[in-house]
């Protein structure tokens, strides 16, 4: 799960991802894109509304979920380090993340809206399962967990609900709101670049990734990875997620995994069908079949970590997620503390219909 706590690397860059090993036989999963780490394809005349670039009539209506942890990283990394709050910490990340929550309210202005944040690097029950898990992260600096907490006071004191819990991630708080507005016939929008939330995408919801203005529907995953939503935990549990310290099976990279799950469905038939494996017209059959025997209890476990969950705790009904009016005195203190300029304190208080700007 992309851009999570301890996510840190020079803001000059992040270093290429370790390549695997591509499939070059004639078992393809069509439309895929090209490695893991490859960026999203623009947008071209005459692809149907579903995929990149895709509107969606309702999209008001529908449940805006933001990847909070996502966009104040984002910010620490572009924003320069000439903001400070009234104590002298630095602030580069809030500033950023703020301007980013007023544009998107400003452009949007969603009935429904909630953000997510990760609370831990180490708590999350995935942890437990298999303790390696998001090993390979250095924990945030003291000056950034400081701003995260300014993020979420920001967030709240606009009347926006905000989803955090020590047990379940970001990932499994969105995926959980998701799911219980879904019964509710809300559809729902999920603001992040993160290919993990592939998985949760029904008929009526999208992705949007902000930074980029690129939305895609169902079908844009499968542009994009090759499979469709309900076989992209098995596809990372196959191919692996080194952004997670999560390993796959050795010697399957994205686009084996995306040919094996076109083939055989799901992660299940292919273990229980292994035998085929080898007799099929794709490069190093036999030898990626050896790999699955030796290594599919790993697979399931691995899934247990790339499946989202949807039992979190997150407000039920259809209007739990509701924005309230914002709290325009929690807001003018904020603006003080964080030495906020005219322009943000004006667009802080006509969004929260308070008084942030006195």
């Amino acid at each position: 799960m992309a851009h999570r706590l301890g996510r840190l690397r020079s803001r000059r860059g992040i270093p290429a991802r370790p390549g695997r090993q591509r499939a070059r036989g004639r078992l393809r999963a069509p439309g895929h894109a090209a490695g893991r780490g490859s960026r999203p394809r623009t947008p071209r005349a005459g692809r149907p509304a579903e995929h990149v670039g895709a509107v969606n009539a309702n999209r008001r209506n529908a449940a805006h979920l933001v990847d909070g942890s996502l966009y104040v990283f984002r910010a620490w990394h572009s924003m320069p380090d000439e903001f400070h709050d009234a104590d002298g910490h630095p602030a580069n990340a809030v500033h950023g993340y703020t301007r980013f929550l007023c544009e998107l309210l400003e452009k949007v202005r969603p009935e429904r809206l909630a953000v997510a944040f990760d609370a831990s690097l180490t708590s999350s029950f995935r942890n437990a399962i298999y303790p390696p898990y998001k090993a390979n992260r250095e924990l945030p600096p003291p000056d950034l967990e400081r701003q995260f907490v300014l993020c979420r006071e920001v967030t709240a004191a606009l009347g926006i609900p905000v989803m955090i819990d020590h047990s379940y991630e970001a990932d499994d708080l969105i995926g959980s709101a998701l799911w219980n507005l879904r019964a509710h016939g809300v559809p729902g929008v999920i603001v992040s670049a993160d290919k993990d939330f592939g998985q949760l995408l029904g008929e009526h919801d999208e992705q949007w990734d902000y930074a980029r203005n690129l939305r895609w529907g169902p079908a844009g995953v499968h542009e994009k990875l090759g499979v469709h939503p309900h076989q992209v935990a098995d596809y990372l549990a196959l191919c692996g997620d080194a952004v997670d310290n999560i390993p796959g099976v050795p010697g399957i990279g994205a686009k084996t995994a995306a040919a094996l799950l076109s083939h055989f469905g799901n992660l299940e038939a292919l273990l229980e069908r292994v035998d085929e494996v080898a007799f099929l017209r794709l490069r190093g059959a036999a030898s990626c079949a050896a790999k699955l025997r030796e290594h599919g209890e790993q697979a399931l476990l691995y899934r247990r970590l790339t499946r989202i969950a949807l039992d979190a705790p997150v407000p039920e009904g259809a209007d739990a997620l509701r924005r309230r009016r914002g709290d325009g005195s929690a807001l003018q203190d904020l603006c003080e503390r964080l030495r906020f300029g005219p322009l943000t304190r004006s667009r802080l208080s006509a969004l929260a219909g308070g008084d942030a700007d006195d």
